[in-house]
This record gives structure tokens, C-alpha cells and sequence, in this order.
């Protein structure tokens, strides 16, 4: 949409006649554009069935402890969204890609939010667990926009999205807001939207009393968490088995280092020494600088091996996911 010839505002994509939020900003990043989004290629991303050249930039790199959002939105019917006005996604499609994500153990919990026409139809078919779905009509309900924006010339938002957003905008005031998605299912408002929202909440586990709890930012936010490790650094044992790894890093350094004292010259080195050119005795300042060499050798190895140490340190004690 930024770049779309008919955009009166290139560059940009506003969510409301008033121009005031570009969603589009300095520092979007958009991996599909035009027509690379296909539903091919949509299916291929949510299932990672790629070419070993296809880059991560590509890529979902999801895994089994993974909360994804997925959001779609465009015209659709009755068990269909449409891609690029000439090819349409349908609701077993979706269902089936889902089902080989869980397979692949590619996602923890899952949110589903679709706005179409009859777009509560779309999850229909879902039957993979950990997902929660949600949509903007039911089934011979159109989904409407909210208003127009006359300089572009175009709807520029729909109604459900609208008041999504507005939730977000206003409700959610920090990366570590506790709203949760009860609160937000129930903000919804039939008379503002003019279509009847539903949601699904019988594959998550717990079911709806369940699902309510989760929080909006588990799905909406980007926030790592910090795991701390249980493992008891004061034992004895643990301690020794420190201690062994640490000389054997020592005997290693040392022993490459002694190697390379003793290796003998190359043959450039030996021409040299075999000609007519006298060979003189170093200076007492040249042994000097030889000893200094080996000490900085030896404090070198030395910070090497602290390095290790600290790196052991924080490892055995902080992993972040």
C-alpha cells in the first residue's frame, strides 16, 4: 500500500483520516511485498517448506516455545480470503497448515484474528492445539469499513481492525500491561462494528476460562523473559570438574606455544642463515624485548583464560529465550 501508484502519500499508510500515526514509519520492515505474497508462499512460511537458499530474513523462525500472532485481513466469504484479487486462501488450507506447525513443533500458543466478510468462518476447520481464533462477522455477515480517507480515495480501515486498534492505542499503555485478551474480546461492541465478532476458545487448553487470562502483550508484545538456571555452583564436585576443564585449556595454550618455540625455520629462514652475511649477537635490549614478548604471551593466555572463566560464569547461570 505505501508504494502503490495510487497512493495520494507515498511512502506512508495511515489507519485514519487524519493522517496523525504513519503505521508505515522509519523502520518497518516489510519481507513480502506486491507479489510475493502469495498464498503459496504463505503456506510455505508458516510451515518452513523453503529452499535451503531461501534466507532467515525469509523465514518464521519459530519454535515450540513460540507465541505467534497471525492477523489477516482483505475480501473473503464463506470459508475464503482472497490474495491479490486472483487466488484465495480457504478455511482447510489454514487448518492444515496449523495442524503440520504443531507437528513441527513450531509454535507454543497461537492467536488467530481474521476480518473479512464471513470471516468467522475461516477457523471453522482449525483442530490443532494451543490456538485461539478470532473474528469480525459470522457466517452471510459482510464486514464493513469505518471511513474513508477522500485524498487517497479509499477505505482506509474496517471496523473491527478500528476498534482492535483503538484498544491497543489507548488501553495498552506499557510493554507489560496485565489486559488480557478477555478484556479485550469483551470491548467489543456489535453496534459500533455492525457485525457480529466471534471466537473460538475450545483448542486451547483450559478452554475459555483459560484463554481469558492470557494477556494481550503475550501475543501483541516482543518482550524476552530472562530463565535463571537451577544448578548448584557451590558443590564440591561441580567445582573439581570446573577446576580439570580449566587446566586442560591451560595444557592446551601451553603445549600449542611450545610447539611453535621449537618448530624449525623455513627454508627462506635458512638460506638466509647459510649466507655470506655475518650473524650478529643480539643486544642485551634485543633479549630484553624477547622477555617482554613472552611475559605479554603469558598475560595474553592468562586474560584467555579469565575470558573462558566469566563466560563459564554467566553461562551456568542465565539463559535467554
Amino acid at each position: 500500500m505505501a508504494c502503490n501508484p495510487r497512493n495520494a502519500f507515498p511512502g506512508t499508510v495511515y489507519s485514519n483520516a487524519d493522517r496523525a500515526t504513519d503505521l508505515y514509519g522509519t523502520n518497518i520492515e516489510v519481507d513480502y511485498r506486491g507479489y510475493e505474497v502469495t498464498v503459496e508462499n504463505f503456506i510455505r512460511l508458516l510451515t518452513d517448506r523453503w529452499d535451503e537458499s531461501v534466507p532467515a530474513s525469509k523465514r518464521l523462525l519459530t519454535d515450540a516455545g513460540s507465541n505467534i500472532l497471525i492477523y489477516m485481513t482483505g475480501h473473503g466469504g464463506d470459508q475464503f480470503l482472497k490474495f491479490q484479487d486472483s487466488e484465495e486462501i480457504g478455511a482447510w488450507d489454514l487448518a492444515h497448515a496449523f495442524a503440520q506447525m504443531h507437528e513441527k513443533k513450531r509454535y507454543n500458543e497461537m492467536l488467530f484474528m481474521v476480518d473479512t466478510c464471513q470471516a468467522n468462518t475461516m477457523f471453522k476447520y482449525f483442530y490443532s492445539p494451543g490456538i485461539i481464533a478470532t473474528g469480525s462477522s459470522e457466517i452471510d455477515e459482510s464486514s464493513y469499513s469505518h471511513h474513508a480517507d477522500n485524498d487517497v480515495g479509499v477505505a482506509v480501515i474496517d471496523r473491527w481492525t478500528y476498534y482492535n486498534l483503538e484498544f491497543l492505542e489507548t488501553q495498552i499503555t506499557s510493554p507489560i500491561s496485565k489486559l488480557t485478551l478477555g478484556d479485550l474480546f469483551d470491548s467489543y461492541d456489535e453496534s459500533k462494528i455492525h457485525s457480529r465478532p466471534g471466537v473460538r476458545w475450545d483448542l486451547f487448553p483450559g478452554g475459555e476460562a483459560s484463554g481469558r487470562q492470557r494477556t494481550v502483550m503475550d501475543f501483541f508484545g516482543n518482550v524476552q523473559g530472562v530463565e535463571v538456571e537451577e544448578i548448584d555452583t557451590t558443590s564440591p564436585e561441580q567445582w573439581k570438574q570446573d577446576v580439570i576443564g580449566l587446566k586442560r585449556l591451560i595444557e592446551s595454550h601451553q603445549s600449542q606455544k611450545h610447539s611453535e618455540s621449537e618448530r624449525p625455520p623455513s627454508h627462506r629462514d635458512s638460506r638466509h642463515a647459510n649466507s655470506s652475511t655475518p650473524a650478529f649477537p643480539q643486544s642485551h635490549d634485543a633479549m630484553k624485548t624477547q622477555k617482554a614478548n613472552l611475559w605479554n604471551h603469558k598475560i595474553g593466555a592468562a586474560g584467555l583464560l579469565g575470558g573462558f572463566t566469566m563466560a563459564w560464569f554467566l553461562g551456568s547461570r542465565v539463559i535467554l529465550f
